[in-house]
């Protein structure tokens, strides 16, 4: 309470020569432009400076400057994407600039000041963790079929060049998120064997299907895992994963001393998921059967049958 009495009293005194008005810039591009008197708040004669306010201000600026980094991974013919390294707001700094404009109102624009977030995984770290394949697993489709492609080309992607850390837990559904069709999914109307893949989204379970699969294989531990009411076609019966945004959910952990990653591919109509790690990893590898190589028979999407999720 000390140091803000001295403060309100300061900014007391020299409140006329202020300038009212603040832009904050970053490289040299206004984002916010703020009002001095906004940020003051009246208490007992003196100004004071309006907390609330000011940790608003702050937030909407890191949020604005925000850029996460991305790590390190593989492109679809095994080269190496270098990582890019990440920024954001440097919080303190700010809070000392702004309060310097609040109470000496020496400036009336500011570059925000941001800190390089690294990256968890770079080129150096990736060339020893996809030393050796753990794990993989293949599921066909039908590609003609274009919603549901599109949906598990998606699904595919949100996974792909994903790492787990020795102790950490791989959600599906935190990964890929909610399947909405601002993100491009589609509703995918066809039905297969009786079974209708509704909603949007229709398709995204022979993913977690293959994912599980392939995971199984590499010995890690399965946390979640649920089947369908139904055997699927696309893989053996008892061996699938249904996931949905508000039910149920594929979690493994990395049980490892080492990190691993995740490939997922599409090409065509079939799926394959591959699971690296490095060299140090001694690993027992479960036996799982292998999927069909033959396209499931696809029935009218008007035809009267059940429906699961």
């Amino acid at each position: 309470m000390g140091l803000n009495w001295i403060v309100s009293i300061v900014m007391l005194i020299q409140q006329a020569f202020h300038p009212d008005s603040l832009v904050i810039a970053e490289q040299g591009q206004p984002i916010v432009n703020i009002k001095r008197s906004d940020y003051i708040l009246p208490y007992v004669g003196l100004p004071f400076t309006n907390e609330t306010k000011l940790n608003k201000l702050i937030d909407e600026v890191y949020g604005r400057l925000y850029h996460a980094p991305i790590n390190a991974g593989l492109n679809e013919y095994e080269g190496i994407i270098p990582e890019q390294m990440g920024s954001e707001l440097d919080r303190r700094a700010f809070m000392d600039q702004v309060y310097k404009f609040i109470v000496e109102g020496t400036a009336s624009n500011i570059e925000a000041p941001q800190q390089i977030i690294h990256p968890k995984v770079d080129s150096e770290l990736l060339t020893s963790i996809r030393e050796k394949k753990i794990g993989q697993y293949t599921t066909y489709f039908n590609s003609r079929n274009k919603n549901r492609s599109k949906n598990i080309n998606l699904a595919a992607q949100a996974i792909n060049n994903q790492y787990v850390f020795p102790g950490e837990s791989f959600s599906f559904n935190g990964i890929v998120g909610e399947r909405t069709t601002s993100k491009g999914y589609l509703r995918a109307k066809v039905i297969v064997k009786g079974e209708v893949a509704e909603g949007i989204g229709g398709g995204i379970c022979q993913i977690s299907s293959t994912l599980f699969n392939a995971v199984d294989r590499a010995g890690l531990q399965i946390i979640k895992r649920y089947s369908h009411s139904r055997s699927v076609p696309y893989v053996p019966p008892g061996r699938d994963a249904t996931v949905s945004w508000y039910g149920p959910d594929f979690v493994f952990q990395n049980k490892y001393d080492q990190p691993i990653l995740i490939r997922s591919v599409v090409y065509g109509g079939q799926v394959t998921i591959i699971i690296y790690t490095s060299d140090e990893v001694h690993v027992k590898q479960r036996g799982v059967p292998s999927a069909s190589k033959r396209l499931p028979e696809e029935v009218p999407a008007d035809q009267n049958v059940n429906r699961i999720h």
